[in-house]
């Protein structure tokens, strides 16, 4: 069997490495994804679903660093599951090559995708497998912008005796019956703090204590989910999950981060809520801060909010 051949049946990395430009990339990878989906040109193809194989290498430009274990660094696997799901539930495709296509497109709209190989295969028109596979390079300008896809969250702050309201569960079924992705904002716990000699470590210690107060308030109610990484804020917007923001890491790895005047938990909440586009600020519980450039409301801390 030639090369050539050999490669046309072997996994896509295979196809990948021996056809990889010059210069080091790497790779992450998709294998042996299966989902129902209805599609085919076929009349028999019509009102049923089929089992389809997804295979999907993409090759990307950053090289990982072992001493940076950070997922907002990378292209992250959830990329090429979102894009996969999202082409699915566009519309219905009779051809596979046109939903590898737009399962590669969509893949290499993000910044770290250099090219992308995309096999799916029917499963169950036989005792075989009938498939397309395709490469695709990342245009110079992508046709498609992520960002402008993402929900516009509801970004919440709670006091501290709004964190410790009774009906907790209640406010968070009000919250979420808005229908948009709800990210939960506290200040620190009313607790004595140390005190560093020099601010960069003041800093740091005001952070933890509102990621403490954080777990505090996620403890309270299994829908709230402590999250710290831009990551992990997009799945969670997505998937309709219900977050406790932990700053730390936005704040402190951010290039156009807060000033490092910007410790309090409602002037971050302020500055998540304006980089995130959110559709509003709700505060239960504080003072409204000036300069606001997004509609804000203002509530006492047993309130349940109207919108």
């Amino acid at each position: 069997m030639s090369d050539e051949t050999r490669l046309a049946f072997a996994h896509p990395s295979e196809r990948a490495k021996a056809t990889a430009p010059a210069g080091p990339l790497d790779r992450i990878s998709l294998s042996d994804h299966e989902r129902e989906v209805e599609i085919g040109a076929f009349q028999s193809e019509r009102g049923t679903t089929q089992r389809v194989r997804f295979n999907v290498v993409v090759e990307v430009r950053a090289v990982a660093d072992p001493d940076a274990d950070d997922v907002d660094r990378i292209l992250s696997y959830d990329t090429i599951m979102e894009a996969i799901d999202v082409e699915l539930a566009a519309e219905r495709l009779n051809l596979l090559e046109t939903l590898a296509a737009r399962i590669a497109e969509r893949i290499l709209s993000h910044p770290l995708a250099a090219r992308c190989f995309v096999r799916i295969e029917k499963l169950d028109r036989g005792p075989f497998a009938l498939g397309v596979e395709i490469v695709r390079s990342a245009p110079e300008t992508p046709k498609l912008r992520l960002a402008a896809e993402m929900p516009h969250p509801l970004v919440v702050y709670l006091s501290n005796a709004a964190i410790q309201r009774p009906d907790l569960d209640t406010l968070l079924d009000r919250l979420a019956q808005g229908g948009a992705p709800v990210i939960l904002c506290v200040g620190p716990a009313d607790l004595p703090r140390p005190e560093a000699a020099h601010a960069m470590p003041q800093r740091r210690i005001e952070l933890l204590a509102i990621e403490q107060n954080a777990w505090v308030l996620a403890a309270r109610d299994d829908r709230c989910v402590v999250v710290e990484s831009r990551t992990e804020l997009d799945w969670a917007m997505k998937h309709g999950q219900i977050s406790v923001w932990a700053p730390s890491k936005l704040v402190l790895d951010t290039v156009a981060g807060p000033g490092p005047k910007v410790t309090g938990g409602i002037d971050l909440a302020l500055w998540l809520a304006e980089n995130f586009e959110a559709e509003r600020l709700v505060l239960l519980g504080g003072s409204a801060p000036e300069g606001a450039g997004l509609p804000m409301d203002v509530w006492p801390a047993a309130a349940l909010p109207e919108f």
